[in-house]
């Protein structure tokens, strides 16, 4: 007989963040909270090679095959899904992925590699697209349907919710402020492109810039840094009025008030128009586990399931 007390506990998501700098692993609950992870470091070697190692961490999260993944975990049995954040660009529904970061990834079958491995449904989407949905769901922006979530740290990435609706385009590529020009005779960026976002404030083009890692910058170019970001959303904002960015990546959190007061400076200075007066800037509401709880957002969504007020097109 069953226990009429009890109360039924959802099958966790499979989350999985692929950045420049590092893998990780968790498994999320259905409030979004991370139940367990690992993460390694995005190692050199072929593309192939790296996915071993990122295969070798979901085994050692949720054992090979999920075994006695319940009873280790009490988390309502094996995951049922596997969401995906990566950096991109990448095809139509994660088909293929070239993070540009990751110069052994070039048109990647990653979400038909993790789904042979697993034997589970995987979706996949941009990193920063999956930040904004892990805010929306459980973070700073469960009650706004109309913002930008920024990714600032090894590259730069953002995912737009506009009318309660995450952008897609054409290919799942919308929200890429890291390709916004910004200093038009500044840094080649990796895309091609000259003084893009990404190629003045990504903590790798920071260490190229400066001659030493991004978290030994001075002030100066934490607040240059800053500036920059408050420009680029600045022109989000203007052109769709919104209100609100949101900011998480190891460079933004890092750099903290000298960041963010510049970028509120600049986004004040620059957004004059009157449907963007007032926009502010502000952390992302999920600190270092936004990555894994966005993924896990990721995985919902591509279920059908509920993720704070998005609401799908008609």
């Amino acid at each position: 007989m069953s226990d009429a007390t009890s109360t039924h506990v959802a099958p966790p998501v499979l989350a999985v963040d692929v950045g420049g700098t590092k893998l990780e692993v968790g498994l999320v609950g259905e409030s979004g909270e991370v139940l367990t992870s690992a993460r390694t470091a995005t190692t050199g070697g072929s593309g192939d090679e790296l996915f071993a190692t990122l295969a070798g961490l979901i085994d050692e999260v949720a054992g090979p095959g999920f075994d006695g993944l319940a009873a280790k975990h009490r988390a309502g049995g094996p995951p049922v899904v596997c969401g995906v954040g990566t950096g991109g660009p990448m095809g139509a529904h994660g088909e293929w992925v070239s993070p540009l970061n990751i110069a052994s990834w070039r048109e990647f079958p990653l979400r038909q590699r993790l789904a042979d491995h697993t034997g589970i449904p995987v979706f996949v989407d941009n990193d920063a697209k999956a930040l904004a949905l892990g805010e929306a769901w459980v973070g700073a922006a469960t009650d706004q349907r109309n913002f930008i979530a920024m990714v600032v740290s090894t590259g730069v990435g953002g995912g737009i919710v506009l009318d309660g609706r995450l952008l897609d385009g054409a290919d799942g590529n919308a929200g890429h402020i890291g390709h916004v020009i910004v200093e038009p005779e500044g840094q080649p960026c990796v895309c091609g492109a000259v003084g893009c976002l990404e190629a003045e404030t990504s903590g790798t083009a920071i260490a190229k810039i400066t001659g030493a890692p991004a978290a030994e910058a001075s002030p100066e170019v934490r607040r240059r840094t800053g500036m920059l970001v408050g420009r680029a959303v600045a022109s989000v904002a203007n052109l769709l009025d919104l209100s609100l960015a949101l900011v998480a990546g190891s460079v933004a959190l890092g750099y903290g008030d000298d960041f963010f007061s510049a970028a509120q400076a600049e986004l004040d200075d620059r957004c004059r128009i009157n449907h963007a007066l007032g926009a502010k800037i502000a952390p992302a509401g999920l600190g270092t586990e936004g990555p894994l709880v966005g993924a896990a957002a990721v995985g919902r969504r591509g279920l059908g399931l509920p993720v704070g007020q998005i609401v799908e097109w008609r």
